[in-house]
């Protein structure tokens, strides 16, 4: 009888003690997390010169084969990311490709396909971009999350909180690309020297997807000076007195970044990129640390 009941019992409090072991977990859980980001925020590493740390990782190989195993981690789950979010973006095609094609006079309906191929190269694309830009938060905090260890307590606070801003600067690009530079451009490419031109998905989402793509990159500028400056890692002064290499190296990046040779084009991408690097330079001089007031 006391088998009977003991069984009973067991039977009866099963679903509790199920409940609570569950919740033991799951709060051993978070308690593990918490102590290793409240670990993580609150250790200082040694400081020590570049060449020092290039000789010690010469010395131990090991160790670097350790961190090039945790960059092969992150990217893989960043990859990962970004394939999900793809993913997601070609079941929203059609609408995303009707936005972008906004700025043609006709719409969508003023592309026309000659391969038998092209749409599919065009989905891809389309989806690719989209998927990119849902994925850069979770992107960035990979990144973010591989060198944080190498950082000092300071710096890993600055990179965490640079991850929204470093988003909202990508996708200002990407709409700065969108409303303005496309708006602009587009009539004069479809209409040069009088002949009119027939967009093709193909030719017509690579340039679309490539200058809201390279924008949106050039948009981190700011950012990226900001925050070493903030570590100490450039000056001001030094970024002020080097704009004209700054103008020359924007040159060859609007050269490169154009889908066009035409000066046009090229303007409007080196336009954008002079006035983030001004900008950058009033952020590095805010950032940048102030020298003691003499004594």
């Amino acid at each position: 009888m006391r088998k009977a009941l003991r069984s009973l019992w067991r039977i009866l409090t099963a679903p509790f003690r199920f409940i609570v072991r569950l919740w033991c977990a799951i709060w051993g859980w978070f308690s593990r997390k918490n102590n290793e980001i409240r670990s993580f925020f609150s250790e200082e590493v040694e400081d020590a010169p570049v060449g020092d740390a290039l000789n010690k990782a010469f010395e131990n190989p090991s160790g670097l084969f350790e961190h090039l195993d945790a960059l092969r981690k992150h990217l893989f789950r960043a990859v990962i990311a970004l394939g999900l979010t793809t993913a997601f973006s070609f079941t929203f095609f059609t609408p995303i490709l009707e936005l972008l094609s906004r700025p043609l006079e006709g719409g969508m309906e003023s592309l026309v396909a000659i391969e038998v191929t092209e749409p599919i190269g065009t989905v891809m694309r389309v989806s690719l971009l989209t998927g990119f830009a849902l994925a850069f938060p979770y992107v960035a905090l990979e990144l973010w999350l591989f060198i944080a260890p190498g950082l000092s307590r300071k710096a890993r606070l600055y990179g965490l909180f640079a991850i929204p801003v470093a988003t909202a600067f990508f996708i200002g690009g990407m709409a700065f690309a969108y409303f303005v530079m496309l708006p602009t451009a587009l009539p004069f490419l479809l209409n040069f020297m009088g002949i009119n031109t027939i967009p093709r998905p193909s030719s017509y989402v690579k340039f679309v997807t490539s200058m809201m793509f390279w924008i949106g990159i050039a948009f981190e500028f700011p950012l990226v000076i900001f925050l070493l400056a903030k570590l100490g890692f450039v000056n001001a002064r030094v970024l002020a007195k080097q704009w004209r290499y700054a103008i020359v190296i924007i040159a060859v990046i609007g050269a490169l970044v154009t889908p066009t040779v035409d000066p046009v084009n090229m303007s409007l991408v080196m336009l954008p990129m002079i006035v983030l690097y001004g900008f950058s330079i009033i952020l590095a001089f805010i950032a940048q640390p102030k020298a003691p007031a003499p004594g």
